[in-house]
């Protein structure tokens, strides 16, 4: 069995969202335990995982934003990079650690990894995807003199919103696969991947930000994953969530998890997302996909825990 483990960006913080080196290095090793976990069991599968990047990239427009009247900005396909290469390697070295301690070991590479978007995609024309924290006006018009897109938001004060496309294709697929073939666990396509377009004399980055849930249903199918497992804070998806009948969704065939969605069960900045993409997987596959907490994500391989969407 081969499982495409997603990780929240929660996964990469601490309990309380903070994101200190220290924080993010123990929430990796916590993580890191559960892929152990599954690498070392009799019927042990092959593990690709990629995470979420939101809460460093924040912290390096924060830079960007402090530094701005001395340094130019860094263009945000270039955080994506940043973000991919420090958090592989610190999830790389937490699984190391973690199946040394089982008495075993398997070789594990991080690879930064560009995804194919379309420079047509609608999204560029309107950018709408808030991104980093509110300041005040100057400071906004001092980054939108940097050719940055910022919109008034009112009494919180000025937010950047930038383009958030469709993943058309994981571009560095081939090498994602060779690395698998070649018996490596791969960390991959972190933070959705580095958002690139396709032009004649070849490839460019560009400012946006992928949604991560959906590469991951793209990175799923692209290396023939059997499971897509998406790794939260929460145990299940919910319906009706934050009301007196709530109910905590199971097994559940991909039809009536579209109807759930299309009711507007699901938020769109939270567990929206990683729905759409379990449908996306399930639909064009034709395998199961599970959405869970990391303490639950053998039994939810297992069928016995989680949000199970199976197709129909």
């Amino acid at each position: 069995m081969r499982v495409l483990l997603a990780l929240g960006g929660n996964a990469m913080t601490g309990a309380d969202g903070r994101v200190r080196v220290e924080d993010q290095i123990a929430a990796a090793r916590v993580a890191m335990e559960a892929v152990a976990d599954l690498l070392t069991r009799p019927d042990a599968v092959d593990v690709v995982i990629t995470h979420g990047n939101g809460p460093q990239v924040g912290n390096l427009l924060v830079k960007n934003e402090l530094a701005a009247a001395v340094v130019p900005p860094v263009p945000l396909d270039w955080c994506g990079a940043q973000t991919q290469a420090t958090l592989g390697n610190v999830l790389v070295n937490a699984l190391d650690d973690a199946l040394h301690a089982r008495g075993a070991s398997r070789p594990a590479a991080a690879l930064v990894t560009r995804t194919l978007v379309d420079a047509r995609d609608p999204g560029f024309a309107e950018p709408s995807k808030p991104i980093g924290r509110y300041v005040e006006a100057e400071e906004a018009a001092r980054m939108m003199e940097h050719g940055e897109v910022w919109q008034d938001r009112g009494e919180k004060g000025w937010r950047r919103v930038v383009a958030s496309p469709t993943p058309v294709e994981i571009i560095d697929a081939p090498a994602v696969l060779a690395l698998i073939d070649a018996g490596f666990v791969v960390v991959a396509a972190g933070g959705g991947g580095i958002p690139t377009v396709r032009e004649e004399d070849g490839y460019r980055g560009v400012e946006a930000v992928i949604d991560k849930d959906l590469s991951a249903a793209l990175l799923a199918r692209t290396v023939g994953a059997d499971v897509l497992l998406i790794a939260t804070d929460v145990p299940n998806a919910v319906l009706r969530f934050g009301t007196p009948e709530a109910e905590p969704i199971g097994r559940v065939a991909a039809t009536t998890m579209r109807e759930y969605a299309a009711a507007g069960h699901f938020a769109g900045g939270s567990m929206g997302p990683k729905v759409e993409a379990a449908l996306r997987f399930v639909e064009s596959s034709g395998h199961s996909a599970v959405i869970t907490d990391l303490d639950s994500i053998i039994d939810g391989l297992a069928g016995s825990a989680g949000t199970v969407v199976v197709p129909d």
